[in-house]
Formats: structure tokens, C-alpha cells, sequence
């Protein structure tokens, strides 16, 4: 990857292969056919056929409204399954929740198309193939355990996991029960040791947090890591220096992403002193989107290098869902080599700044 700019004629490339995308999918979830009995239903209460009048991005952002987590709370699985879908057994993920009912996501193939195109984006240097991955993070009813297991696979690697209760976490934290808070932690890391000093493994996949306090238990280069596959909790430019820099001595190679079930995997661009540590991330266009938008008008979006709220919108023939505004606001970042649309920065929490958010260690 480079940290060059991007042509007008990629941007430019990059926008009809979108539209054209858009299309398709808009086709595929309003068609009796082969869409799903929400969408479907959806267009014959609101009175019009998106399947005609939506020719791109533009087009469905101004005619679609925001799409409502509560529809995957409160709504059974069975009314998000595409006709093309019917008869199929299909995965059950959830995201979000700390208490009560969580979001939930059906799904049969999109994170193996997801985390196999991510493949392309590591290297063999950091990420060897035909070795062992070690997962410290959230499996059960998460898609991630699934897709972190078909990434290694698809590099001809196998994988261990140390499973991660983030609700767990939180919980506590905001019951200020800082003492178990530590206790969980240190029980989950002290798993992960015990793998490192008994298998051999070359790639993690964690938490920052966690990441931290495995490296406070051992040396990671000596345990044999050389790449480092990071998402969960806010990395801010500091964060990320002390990361890469004392955590991982400028020596074991360093991926953040940030995802999502309802998203997939937006990868992060090279990340050094030349960005400040700024991380920027670039959705998997045109499967996803991401918008930065005036968190009062979100309509609109935000200059570039300013503060907004994170819009996505998800366009598989599994699962379509437009303009959902995300907890997380970023700075709009413009294309960069090798992607041809815009990124976001600096993930966190919306609200940072004005509130106190619990993060846990995911």
C-alpha cells in the first residue's frame, strides 16, 4: 500500500462501479423473487418501488430513511431471509447489548467473502501462511470467532482461541467493579500465555487492551509473534505510538481494522510518524459504505479532516441495510492509495468527548 493520492479517474471508476453495485442490490432485495418479506413489505407500506427509482448512492441516500437497530432487536430472524435464501440454515451473529435483547445479523457466506478479501491485505511477512493464529476475543453468538478461524484458514494456517465475554466486562466496569474488571482480564491473558509458551504461533488477534497486558506477561517477539491483527476498543494517535512503538518494538507488524457484523471489515492504511499515528480506516467498497455526516443534518456530510457521526450502509444480497448510524463518530478522511473512496479516522465512541463511554477491553 502507498501513501500516495488517488487519481480522479480511479475516484471516479470507483463511483459507478458503486452505483452500479447499488443497483444491483436494490434490484435483488425489492424483486418477489428474490428479496426478503421486510424490504418487500417495507416498499409496499412506503408506497414506492425502490428497485425503480434507486440508480445509485445518491439516489438512496436521499430516499431512504435511517435504518432502525431495534428492527434486528425486536424482529424474528426468518423475515431478513432473501427469497433466493429460503431452505438455506443460516449463521445467527449478534452484535451490541449489554443487557436486554442484542442486535442480531443472519448470514450464510458474507464473512468469508469479507475476511478472505482482507487476506489480500496482510503480509506473508507478518502473517506466514501455513502456520498457527492464536484468537483473544469474543466468540459464541459473534461472527468474529467464524471469520478470524476462515482467515487463518484461507492462509493455510489453523487457529487457537481464548474466548472474551465483552457484555461480562462492561457490566462490571459500569458497576464500578474494577477489581473483577482486572480479574477477568488477567484470567483471559493468563490463557493466552500459557498457548504461547506451549504452541507455536505467529499471529495474534486481539484487543488493544489486551494486547498490552499479554505484553506486560511475556515478550512477544520471542514467543514467536511477527504480525499483530487488532480491532475493538478506541485507538487514539498516542495509543497507537505506544503501540506500535513499546508494545510491539517497530519490529512485529501491526493491523488495525475496525468492523462489524453488520459491516464486514474496513481495513487501515500504513500507520506511522509520517500520520501521526493516525489511524484511517477505508470501508470495503461497494459492499459497504461509510460516511462521515453532520451528526445534526445527516444528510450531509463533513468536510474533509473534520469531526462527524459514522453512517453505514451494508449492500450483499444477504443483507441490505441503508444509512444505519453507527455509536461511533471519526474524522472524514480523503481517498488514498490503494483505495479510491473516502476513509474515517480515529474511531471512537460518538459522544467521546462529551460523555463517559464504557469500553471495557473490547
Amino acid at each position: 500500500m502507498s501513501n500516495e493520492s488517488v487519481s480522479n479517474e480511479a475516484i471516479e471508476q470507483a463511483s459507478l462501479q458503486l452505483d452500479a453495485h447499488v443497483q444491483e442490490i436494490i434490484k435483488w432485495h425489492f424483486s418477489p423473487d428474490t428479496g426478503c418479506s421486510f424490504w418487500l413489505d417495507w416498499a409496499s407500506k412506503a408506497g414506492w418501488n425502490p428497485a425503480e427509482e434507486i440508480k445509485g448512492l445518491d439516489d438512496l441516500i436521499s430516499k431512504f430513511p435511517h435504518f432502525q437497530d431495534e428492527w434486528l432487536r425486536d424482529l424474528q430472524p426468518e423475515v431478513w431471509v432473501p427469497k433466493a435464501f429460503q431452505g438455506q440454515p443460516f449463521n445467527v451473529f449478534e452484535t451490541g447489548g449489554t443487557t436486554g435483547m442484542p442486535k442480531q445479523r443472519i448470514g450464510w457466506s458474507d464473512y468469508k467473502v469479507d475476511y478472505s478479501e482482507f487476506s489480500e491485505k496482510i503480509s506473508d511477512e507478518h502473517f506466514p501462511r501455513n502456520h498457527y493464529w492464536l484468537m483473544m476475543g469474543p466468540t459464541g453468538p459473534r461472527r468474529l470467532r467464524l471469520a478470524i478461524e476462515h482467515l487463518a484458514n484461507v492462509r493455510g494456517c489453523s487457529c487457537y482461541f481464548i474466548d472474551l465475554d465483552p457484555r461480562f466486562v462492561k457490566k462490571v466496569i459500569a458497576d464500578k467493579q474494577f477489581d473483577v474488571a482486572r480479574s477477568y482480564m488477567d484470567h483471559v491473558v493468563d490463557q493466552a500465555v500459557t498457548i504461547l509458551k506451549h504452541r507455536q504461533v505467529s499471529a495474534v488477534f486481539t484487543t488493544p487492551k489486551l494486547l498490552e497486558a499479554l505484553s506486560e506477561k511475556l515478550d512477544l517477539w520471542d514467543a514467536g509473534i511477527r504480525g499483530v491483527f487488532c480491532g475493538g476498543t478506541t485507538m487514539d494517535p498516542q495509543y497507537t505510538r505506544f503501540l506500535v512503538e513499546e508494545v510491539l518494538e517497530n519490529r512485529i507488524g501491526f493491523y488495525p481494522t475496525y468492523g462489524n457484523t453488520l459491516m464486514g471489515l474496513a481495513a487501515s492504511v500504513p500507520i506511522g510518524p509520517e500520520d501521526n499515528y493516525s489511524i484511517s480506516y477505508y470501508a470495503p467498497q461497494p459492499r459497504a459504505v461509510l460516511r462521515v455526516v453532520d451528526p445534526k443534518e445527516t444528510s450531509q456530510v463533513m468536510d474533509y479532516g473534520q469531526w462527524g457521526r459514522v453512517e453505514l450502509t451494508t449492500l450483499t444480497k444477504e443483507f441490505f441495510m441503508p444509512r444505519f448510524l453507527e455509536r461511533d463518530e471519526a474524522i472524514r478522511k480523503q481517498p488514498r492509495a490503494p483505495y479510491p473512496w473516502d476513509g474515517v479516522a480515529e474511531v471512537r465512541p460518538f459522544g467521546a468527548m462529551e460523555k463517559k463511554i464504557v469500553e471495557g477491553v473490547y
